[in-house]
């Protein structure tokens, strides 16, 4: 029997990915559900290559194109994420959650009533929202695998051992484009220069987030979240090839180490769960023999500083986190501020006594947690323009 398959978000970097893994043995996967926002030509291809019967589009304009486009299909077209009880009948075996921002928390809490497994590669809905999710996860029964590429890597070093036998979590870093520039000259860096990651292919956001290390503040407190661990248990080292993601030091004296390829094909592959092979490159031993680990410099990446004052709690001070640098990563894009400007503005929002508040309280709902993000968004604008 065919495995079921949702992919929310399948026409961005990840989606297209997983499409990729799964038409490579398309004789086993039935896609029930695909979603996207503008880029409808590409949710089309993908509708018609596995003859997929249900389409979110959410962007009105492109919805209204593609009901037009499909008239002649039989296939069901939906303009939000209220449809999933018109579309799953029975529990599906898949969800890929791919949706960016925090656009992408809503419909992962609604849809894992309807799946067994999800895979979530969606940062901030695991930031903002993971009590939520957690306990969407427990009521429903069904499966969470992580799949961005450190914390598909934790997750397999792990492997079900107990919390308690577990030392020190490490998480690498690229170090970026301006790993090697000297403190002094990061304040006149461009845009282009900041986009130009030395090893992965991103977004402009995330781009950013890894010129100025916060992704890897990110990263850390989704860690946090997902293996339940305080915070202080993990590390980020600096190791400029990317070929090491992830390092787990147990309290029996083992220390393990997960390496792959820099690409996102091998986590998701992976996290389908299925017995096939994925073609790889050879062990690149010249990397193993010089993996090059570093610490991390506060000076240069001074953002990392914000995880000396975060605790274990699930919080809406995580959605302010998230919110702020949102905002003036958006300021360094349209030349509103500089560089250096993003990390300190970030210090100075992120003491505000109205943001510090939010230390305080657990997230509630999905409501909440927007409320909050436009609340510190707005006092990122007026803070900074």
């Amino acid at each position: 029997m065919k495995k079921k398959i949702a992919i929310l978000g399948s026409t961005g970097s990840i989606g297209k990915t997983t499409i990729e893994i799964l038409k490579k043995n398309k004789n086993k996967y039935k896609i029930v559900l695909l979603t996207g926002n503008k880029n409808i030509n590409e949710l089309i291809k993908q509708a018609n290559f596995f003859n997929v019967k249900n389409l979110i589009v959410t962007d009105k304009k492109k919805f209204n194109l593609i009901k037009k486009r499909l008239i002649n299909k039989k296939i069901n077209i939906f303009n939000d994420f209220n449809s999933f009880n018109k579309i799953f009948k029975s529990k599906i075996d898949y969800t890929m959650s791919s949706i960016s921002g925090l656009e992408g928390l809503k419909p992962t809490l609604d849809i894992i009533k309807f799946t067994k497994k999800i895979a979530i590669a969606n940062k901030e809905s695991i930031i903002c929202g993971w009590n939520l999710i957690n306990k969407k996860l427990v009521k429903y029964k069904a499966t969470f695998i992580p799949v961005d590429s450190e914390h598909f890597s934790i997750w397999s070093l792990i492997n079900n051992s107990n919390n308690n036998t577990i030392d020190e979590i490490v998480i690498t870093a690229s170090g970026g484009p301006f790993l090697k520039m000297p403190v002094k000259n990061l304040k006149n860096v461009t845009i282009s220069q900041a986009l130009k990651h030395p090893n992965w292919t991103m977004g402009k956001k995330i781009s950013i987030d890894s010129a100025t290390m916060m992704n890897k503040v990110f990263e850390v407190i989704e860690a946090q979240k997902i293996f339940n661990m305080p915070i202080k248990k993990f590390k980020i080292l600096i190791h400029p090839s990317s070929y090491l993601h992830a390092i787990v030091k147990f309290n029996n004296g083992l220390i393990k180490m997960l390496i792959h390829d820099t690409t996102m094909s091998i986590p998701i592959f992976n996290s389908i769960n299925n017995n096939d092979k994925i073609k790889t490159n050879k062990i690149d031993y010249s990397i193993l023999n010089n993996l090059s680990l570093s610490l991390v410099s506060k000076e240069k990446f001074p953002s990392i500083k914000i995880l000396e004052s975060l605790d274990s709690r699930n919080s809406l001070y995580e959605t302010a986190i998230v919110s702020v640098n949102d905002e003036l990563v958006n300021l360094f894009i349209n030349k509103k501020i500089k560089f250096t400007e993003i990390s300190k503005n970030l210090e100075k929002i992120l003491n505000f006594k109205e943001i510090l508040k939010f230390k305080h309280k657990s997230p509630k709902n999905f409501e909440e947690i927007i409320s909050i993000s436009k609340y510190a968004r707005l006092k990122t604008l007026e803070h900074c323009i």
